[in-house]
């Protein structure tokens, strides 16, 4: 395979050495392409000696084989790593003012990178925005980890090893494994609306997003998919209702999901309730619209009664074998605070994996990143997941295998 590694200019360049050797060892035609800062960390000797192939910076050498497309227009896969926040950007952007950046325009193999910035670099609204461009455009995104950085900090940042690295862009040209080949399984997604009479409702900011990744990676991955779908966008749920191996349901307030739940549920192995189900709903719901006129004063009571709580329904119920995933939505500053609510959650639900995430004014809902700790019934770490929703999806797949391995 031709795979083209780009490096820029980072501390951790030196990391990428190991990468391109990784990739050499298991065959690969490696062609190394760094940025002029990138080669003041490790030089040009070094990649050249490394991959095996003749290394440059410059976009004016081999002109006669139009070397600043031909790269590109060559690759089977594309690394960029380290990625820092000015590659990000520039990737982001479009701008192509070097070898690296004309081959990453001239390309139209799979494309991934290796963050590796200060903390106070990624956090930042440019970066995060430059991100989510990258990721809506198909940039397969491996880190950065949590640990420590150069200057004696440490945080969210640090490049992932090599290994890592190399494992995720094999298995991004790979496409996606077949392991849920045979399984039957049931997805909810969106958010629930209950109803106050015939114009208003109650309902919640949730785009459907994550329930329909999740749906999506179970397909891809060789399952046959249910999904039921509470309020979602149809632009969001198009993808989901063009897969062969899923089938959409529609149900809009939370007794209807229910309904729709138990029918497919007796059925499935595993049942994922990524949907945001109402806590509430109206007690009697107007048959016409509430005026202004009948209210009293300039206030409006509304009687609130306790809808099912379909989680922990079907954990009861579940046949034998069977594995419930449930979604706990949160919105607690820290971290510790943020598990501790997890925990009790997990433990009043019973499910073999609940997904714990924070959300907020500017997170978690309607975005297309998502950050979870995913915890076994027993309240119990079982790995956490963060990036995109589809990589969000695809870690909760491995987690549910590795329950189901461990039920065996």
């Amino acid at each position: 395979m031709f795979v083209v590694v780009g490096v820029t200019g980072g501390i951790a360049a030196y990391k990428t050495v190991h990468v391109v050797r990784l990739l050499v060892k298991e065959g690969h035609d490696v062609h190394v392409v760094p940025t002029a800062d990138a080669v003041r960390f490790v030089g040009l000797p070094t990649w050249e000696a490394i991959s095996r192939n003749p290394v440059t910076t410059s976009v004016h050498e081999d002109v006669a084989r139009v070397r600043h497309v031909a790269l590109g227009q060559s690759a089977d896969l594309v690394i960029v790593a380290p990625a820092t926040a000015n590659t990000l950007a520039k990737m982001a952007t479009g701008l192509a003012d070097d070898l690296l950046g004309t081959t990453l325009l001239a390309t139209t193999a799979p494309v991934v990178a290796a963050p590796a910035m200060h903390t106070e670099m990624w956090r930042h609204p440019a970066t995060v925005r430059n991100v989510e461009t990258l990721r809506e455009r198909g940039v397969v995104l491996v880190g950065p980890d949590d640990g420590a950085l150069t200057g004696g900090d440490s945080g969210p940042g640090r490049m992932s090893e090599p290994e890592a690295i190399v494992a995720a862009a094999l298995a991004v040209v790979a496409g996606p494994p077949a392991d849920l080949s045979g399984l039957r399984v049931v997805v909810t997604a969106g958010g629930t609306r209950e109803p106050i009479d015939p114009v208003r409702f109650i309902g919640n900011r949730s785009s459907g997003k994550q329930g329909i990744a999740v749906a999506l990676a179970a397909a891809d991955r060789g399952a046959e998919v249910a999904l039921i779908a509470a309020h979602v966008d149809e632009g969001v749920l198009a993808a989901a209702s063009a897969h062969p191996r899923v089938g959409v349901t529609r149900a809009g307030t939370a007794a209807e999901l229910a309904e729709a739940v138990g029918e497919r549920a007796a059925s499935a192995d595993v049942v994922v309730m990524a949907a945001a189900v109402a806590d509430y709903r109206v007690a009697e719901v107007s048959d016409a619209k509430l005026s202004k006129d009948a209210a009293d004063g300039t206030r409006l009571t509304l009687d609130l009664v306790e809808n099912d709580d379909i989680l922990a329904r079907l954990v009861r119920e579940r046949p034998e074998g069977q594995t419930v995933v449930g979604f706990a939505a949160e919105t607690p500053v820290d971290g510790e605070t943020l598990l501790d609510r997890g925990r009790r959650k997990a433990a009043r639900k019973g499910a073999d994996v609940l997904a714990v995430n924070r959300v907020g004014w500017s997170e978690g809902f309607e975005s297309d990143g998502n950050e979870v700790v995913l915890l076994a019934a027993a309240g119990d770490v079982i790995a956490t997941a963060a990036g995109s929703k589809r990589e969000v999806a695809d870690a909760l797949w491995d987690a549910v295998l590795g329950i189901r391995s461990e039920a065996v």
